[in-house]
């Protein structure tokens, strides 16, 4: 009598165990798992810290850069439902979004300035709130970056005893430094929306604390930068001892002009407006369009210096707005009047058209 093969095989105990693995499968998909989504996330966040990141360091069109990072910040950080946290690369990709909305902020600020100029109240009104809602988007991507940032490597800002991080390398470093900045500047974004963010302003002095983990001159004075911005912002976190923090920035641009990334000088006019020193404001612009003649930019941190020229022409451009009702003319930029500085030198009426 023909007996088949399956039924010999399929015994009771193999019953049973295929019974719980389909069991388990089927548990799993239905909390969402999916072993190719884990693999993929794992590649994708592996690819994006190795070689996504330090090429966008190196990019020179901060434009670019920062729409890179709106598109493909809810890529990379989706894959946090599947796999660990991609919190160092996902630092930066929310530093690189709030550019991109900062950019709305500043040229709606312009919008304004022009306003005045021309004496248009209601368009005035509504640059100004338009301004706000674009620095509270600003300041709520900001916030998560430093939240990321100090994730990524299990720092606790609000520890007061909190010891440094342990940062083997230089993007590690680099990336912790921006997580910081970005705090601060979290702040600055909060207030200039009117407080619509509710960004924590102890962000500040703890970010000052843990700035000085970094090595101030390896990069080009932005460590210090932090401390004397927040110094000024709040001068009860100041150290009795310490230097005076206007000469503390200054000598940090100097140092960012060495380093070959000149973010150094964009916290000092940031600092300058923030405190109304237009003697500074002044100073700041025509030191930075002065470096560029024997300036050499630093290959590998490329998009730091560019942001940071970015920060510096807004600061000419509201100036200039501010008095003459349009922004910086391509020649003119390092000074804030386009009259002539010396007897030989004319207008160039194009470049002010």
């Amino acid at each position: 009598m023909h007996t088949s093969i399956i039924p010999r095989l399929w015994t009771a105990g193999t019953c049973r165990r295929f019974l719980l693995t389909f069991g388990f499968i089927a548990l799993l998909s239905g909390c969402g798992y999916n072993p190719i989504y884990q693999t993929t996330g794992q590649v994708i966040t592996g690819y994006a810290e190795s070689e996504a990141t330090p090429y966008v360091l190196q990019m020179s069109d901060a434009d670019m850069a920062c729409n890179l990072g709106q598109s493909l910040d809810p890529l990379v950080y989706s894959f946090s439902r599947v796999t660990d946290k991609p919190d160092t690369t996902g630092s930066l990709l929310q530093l690189l979004a709030a550019n991109c909305s900062e950019q709305q902020a500043w040229e709606e600020e312009l919008r304004y300035e022009r306003a005045m100029y021309s004496d248009d109240v209601a368009e005035a009104k509504d640059a100004r709130n338009a301004a706000k809602r674009w620095h509270a988007i600003t300041a709520e991507r900001r916030l998560e970056a430093f939240h990321r940032a100090m994730r990524a490597y299990e720092y606790d800002p609000a520890d007061p005893d909190a010891e440094c991080p342990f940062l083997y390398e230089d993007q590690d470093e680099l990336t912790f430094l921006l997580g910081l900045l970005t705090g601060l500047q979290a702040i600055i974004n909060d207030t200039n929306s009117g407080g619509a963010a509710g960004v924590p302003k102890d962000i500040a002095p703890q970010a000052e604390r843990a700035a000085q983990c970094l090595d101030n001159e390896k990069w080009g004075g932005i460590p210090n930068a932090i401390r004397a911005n927040v110094w000024l912002l709040l001068p009860d976190t100041r150290p009795a001892l310490s230097p005076d923090p206007w000469r503390l920035l200054k000598n940090s641009s100097e140092l960012g002009v060495q380093a070959g990334f000149r973010a150094s000088m964009a916290l000092e006019a940031v600092a300058a407006e923030t405190a109304g020193r237009q003697d500074v404001i002044k100073d700041v612009i025509a030191r930075f369009a002065a470096s560029d003649r024997n300036f050499k930019v630093s290959e590998d941190y490329q998009l730091v210096d560019q942001v940071g020229r970015s920060v510096i022409m807004h600061t000419s451009d509201k100036q200039w707005t501010r008095k003459y009702g349009y922004r910086t003319p391509r020649t003119y930029f390092g000074r804030l009047s386009p009259e002539s500085t010396s007897d030989t030198e004319t207008m160039d009426l194009d470049d002010l058209l």
